[in-house]
């Protein structure tokens, strides 16, 4: 899976972390694992112009997508095989979300996360114009972004008991288990 970011913000923002969350998301919603994704960070201007342009709406906003090919089963209806697709460009504004954030009670990044997720539920089609349609479209987002931060707690629980692992074998003179291993042509083997 490919997934560029391009930070034209001005902002310093986590760009690993939404790189993961979008490719979490897109690996849950069982998408092809080859598919492309390009995220671009830009300025109030920017996506003033962008939101005018686009939605024919005045000031900037939060996220906006732009897919690109139809994802249906069976892929594009003019491709010879299914395969791998360009998703489609998501637009974020750190500028404007860090207000957002502001006003929610929670951090910059939590917001840009969630963002992030929701860009991407709105290139694989989902949309919340109607009332249905947004409580599915909210609820999935909301389960997707907890799964997200479930799984990074889970990598740090797991780092964090390597590391006291680690420190125990050394303090009792034990090697780590790579390193205990028996070579061939070592004597001991």
């Amino acid at each position: 899976m490919s997934i560029e970011i391009a930070n034209e913000s001005g902002m310093e923002v986590p760009e690993e972390d939404l790189v993961d969350v979008a490719r979490f998301v897109i690996d849950r919603m069982d998408v092809h694992p080859a598919a492309e994704l390009s995220m671009v960070l830009v300025d109030l201007d920017t996506m003033s112009d962008l939101h005018m342009r686009w939605m024919d709406l005045p000031g900037p906003t939060d996220v906006m997508s732009f897919p690109m090919d139809e994802l249906e089963p069976g892929g594009r209806p003019d491709s010879p095989e299914p395969g791998p697709s360009m998703l489609g460009d998501i637009v974020l504004c750190p500028e404007f979300a860090l207000d957002q954030a502001a006003k929610a009670g929670h951090a910059l990044d939590h917001e840009l996360a969630l963002l992030t997720v929701h860009g991407v539920l709105h290139l694989l089609g989902y949309d919340h114009a109607e009332p249905a349609e947004e409580k599915e479209m909210f609820d999935l987002q909301g389960r997707l972004l907890e799964q997200w931060y479930e799984e990074l707690r889970e990598e740090q629980r797991r780092a964090e008991l390597a590391a006291r692992d680690a420190r125990l074998l050394d303090k009792t003179g034990f090697a780590a288990p790579e390193e205990n291993r028996s070579r061939p042509g070592d004597a001991h083997a």
